[in-house]
């Protein structure tokens, strides 16, 4: 987890360094916000490059358990008691991917629509049963048949939830807005070691809003440095 605080007094101070801007605190959540969920976003695509390379397996192999580190912050599931409450139906907004869904112990086929209502119809071996229930995850929706292609309801979901929306609190003091942590404050759900990240992307997104080149300058120079320290995919 980052400190909201933390990023927030850094980020001023960049941008403040020669009276180039201020970033209001409603600004900066909203940025704060976007960058976030760019760098949660860009874990699924690395994730996916690094298995894909052809290369040195070590070295892929350390990439792939740093990502899968930083995504297991994310890593939840839903028991039968929690998904009793929404069923067969649309998902809970806060899953953000599913990864694997459970009716009475046996682990579900997760199926395309297509394929999923070949399955439905079909009769024999074919068929969905209790020992081979089968799921289809569409557009927010789940749906999830067993015997007799019966509908049913998933007694477990595996999914990576979403990171909740960072919020900088504050109280205004002879007209300066002071960092006031309250239960409404939410730090950033990142890996720890996203602080710079976060920091340089909430600079270009603020260069870009105030338009001060300088700012999303000084962002794109600690983003440039960070990618140079990371291992190439």
């Amino acid at each position: 987890m980052v400190n909201i605080d933390t990023v927030y007094q850094k980020v001023l101070a960049l941008a403040n360094k020669e009276q180039r801007g201020y970033i209001t605190p409603q600004d900066f959540n909203l940025f704060a916000d976007q960058a976030q969920m760019e760098i949660f976003e860009q874990y699924f695509y690395d994730t996916n490059i690094a298995r894909r390379s052809p290369g040195n397996d070590t070295q892929f192999a350390d990439v792939d358990d740093m990502l899968e580190e930083k995504i297991q912050i994310f890593s939840k599931y839903d028991d039968s008691t929690t998904i009793a409450a929404y069923g067969v139906g649309t998902l809970p907004s806060y899953i953000y991917r599913v990864e694997e869904v459970i009716y009475n112990e046996k682990e579900c086929e997760i199926l395309n629509v297509s394929d999923y209502n070949k399955v439905k119809n079909s009769t024999g071996l074919l068929a969905a049963s209790n020992s081979r229930p089968v799921v289809n995850i569409s557009g927010g929706v789940i749906k999830c048949i067993a015997q007799d292609g019966a509908a049913v309801t998933p007694t477990e979901i595996y999914y990576i939830c979403k990171p909740l929306q960072p919020s900088w609190t504050y109280v205004v003091i002879n007209k300066k807005a002071m960092f006031n942590g309250n239960s409404q404050t939410q730090n950033f759900e990142l890996h720890a070691s996203e602080e710079n990240n976060l920091i340089s992307k909430i600079l270009m997104l603020a260069g870009v809003s105030i338009k001060q080149q300088d700012i999303m300058s000084a962002g794109q120079g600690m983003d440039m440095s960070r990618l140079q320290q990371q291992p190439k995919i």
